[in-house]
């Protein structure tokens, strides 16, 4: 069971309206009716997303939701339901506080509303609904981030307040990032062109245009301070990364040549390696020239150095971050031709490598510096690891099936 609680003075339960909501009015506490699943009733997996530290994940389920450890793979819990299953399940650090969006069939919430859900009293605390779809949620311990095809709704978690709406280009991914740190809050979605993303710093009142490609965007992610952007299109050749204080572009890393589906983008925690995943069934580990300097960088880079460069608020913020050091490029050998060569040469290639043998949509993850974690839509769980020096192929620790976990309640 999860515990904890993410914020002082939580709302009471209530069913939430907004200006796509045509009713909407006070609702009782409503307990999900749970029941044991059939040892021959096979269960699908509809989404599987990692908690804001990388410590959890949650599985959608055709009947209801799950939520697993990832050090070592464990399943935590499950509730295993009548009503149907639900295509988004996003946690919120540790706490007992999830959201969650109904699947197709399920019959008490369709795709357009979204369940504030206390599973620590097992009961909704509020709901969200609105005329169409929602296509992802996105939370931090103050704010909840609704994600429609083409707006975004931010509300705070303390008294459900509408604090901001947001026009965005056709975002059928529910493309959507949120900083966790307390003294940051910065958000990014697809902005109004081809290829654009936006940055909200919120607390400093500031927005950014960042036309990071040609193409339309397909993943992006941010660090924890929200400080550091990374992006891919779906062309799914190169990733780049941003200051989002001012939208330079601070690196540019190459996955491949042909084209292909990245489906998640990860920071490790000393933001020294970018890990990607691909449609192609390979996870991609890339050196950053991105450095953190102190003492506490390779424990609390974010931590240690976020507010102080964050209240800078110049372009030049992350100049301390940036180290021209490229011992460990794999195109460093090339830098002597630079600007000579195709940009096909001159992009950074990856680091580390790993290849799963079954092509299958996969999220990524750092377990710590060189330990990475793939979770795939087909429920496979694999930890590996990489040399830090040498950087090749990556060394397999963990491999489970986690839908095949017997149920622990």
């Amino acid at each position: 069971m999860l515990s904890g609680s993410p914020t002082q003075g939580m709302f009471s339960t209530s069913r939430i309206g907004n200006s796509e909501s045509p009713n909407s009015g006070a609702s009782s506490s409503f307990a999900l009716p749970i029941v044991d699943m059939s040892e021959n009733e096979e269960t699908e997996l509809l989404s599987i997303t990692w908690n804001q530290d990388y410590r959890c994940f949650a599985a959608g389920t055709s009947h209801g939701f799950r939520i697993y450890n990832s050090k070592p793979c464990k399943e935590t819990f499950r509730r295993d339901m009548k009503i149907g299953g639900f295509k988004i399940v996003e946690m919120l650090f540790h706490c007992n506080i999830l959201a969650l969006v109904g699947a197709v069939a399920n019959s008490h919430y369709p795709p357009n509303k979204v369940l504030i859900w206390d599973d620590y009293q097992s009961r909704s605390m509020c709901e969200f609904t609105y005329r169409s779809e929602v296509r992802g949620v996105k939370l931090r311990r103050d704010r909840i981030a609704v994600v429609l095809e083409h707006k975004i709704y931010v509300y705070s978690l303390t008294d459900l307040k509408l604090l901001h709406q947001i026009e965005t280009l056709a975002n059928p991914r529910g493309l959507c990032c949120l900083s966790h740190h307390s003294n940051t809050f910065v958000l990014v979605c697809p902005g109004l062109n081809k290829g654009q993303v936006r940055v909200e710093h919120f607390g400093l009142n500031v927005t950014k245009l960042i036309n990071a490609h040609d193409s339309q965007i397909a993943c992006f992610t941010l660090t924890l301070d929200g400080l550091l952007l990374a992006t891919a299109s779906i062309t799914g050749t190169l990733i780049r990364i941003f200051n989002t204080m001012d939208g330079t572009q601070l690196q540019e890393v190459r996955r491949g040549a042909d084209r292909a589906e990245i489906s998640s983008i990860a920071f490790s925690p000393n933001v020294q390696w970018l890990a990607a995943s691909s449609d192609k069934g390979t996870v991609h580990v890339f050196s950053l020239r991105v450095r953190v300097s102190g003492e506490d960088s390779l424990t609390q880079p974010n931590v240690a150095q976020g507010p102080a460069l964050f209240d800078q608020n110049s372009s030049t913020s992350l100049d301390p971050l940036i180290s021209t050091n490229t011992g460990a490029n794999p195109n460093s050998a090339f830098s002597f031709m630079r600007g000579l060569l195709p940009k096909y040469f001159s992009s950074e290639w990856s680091f580390a490598q790993f290849r799963l043998p079954q092509s299958t949509h996969l999220i990524v993850a750092f377990g710590s510096e060189n330990d990475v974690i793939i979770v795939g839509m087909n429920g496979s769980f694999y930890r590996c690891s990489f040399d830090i020096v040498h950087g090749g192929e990556m060394v397999q620790k963990e491999h489970v099936s986690f839908l095949k976990f017997e149920n622990k309640r």
